[in-house]
């Protein structure tokens, strides 16, 4: 495995390992001042509001991801990954003020795509990321 390859799956790891620890400063060290992040069904986000965005998503649900590389290519000073992604999302709270309950647990699944940039220092910044997860149907549905 070449040292560009290396690099940007240990990249990857940090990432989800940030990612499921809520650990924002960790995440931000990781993505190029222009990163833009496609979401389905959504307008594109950079920085400036993924940071709330995913400050909310962890204050409402416990969030945990798993994510299985699946390709790795290197091309100079861009690369790109493919992932195959599993997220659970339990809400925090077990019921509303008024009793109700909050929501249920949701496993989605699906693909992702991210391309990352080298930067002159050598280290390889995630730039643009985008992925088809959905809902998981569920059993007997």
């Amino acid at each position: 495995m070449e040292p560009d390859e290396r690099a940007i799956r240990e990249v990857h790891s940090i990432w989800i390992e940030a990612a499921n620890a809520a650990d924002l400063d960790r995440l931000l060290s990781l993505m190029a001042d222009d990163v833009v992040f496609l979401n389905p069904g959504k307008a594109p986000i950079g920085r400036d509001r993924f940071s709330p965005q995913f400050l909310a998503a962890h204050e409402q649900f416990r969030i945990r991801c798993i994510s299985e590389l699946e390709e790795v290519v290197v091309v100079g000073e861009v690369a790109y990954t493919r992932a195959r992604d599993s997220l659970s999302v339990i809400p925090r709270a077990t019921s509303t003020g008024s009793g109700q309950a909050a929501g249920e647990a949701m496993q989605l699944a699906g693909h992702r795509l991210t391309v990352y940039r080298k930067q002159p220092d050598g280290r390889w910044l995630l730039a643009r990321d985008a992925h088809t997860l959905s809902p998981v149907a569920k059993l007997g549905s």
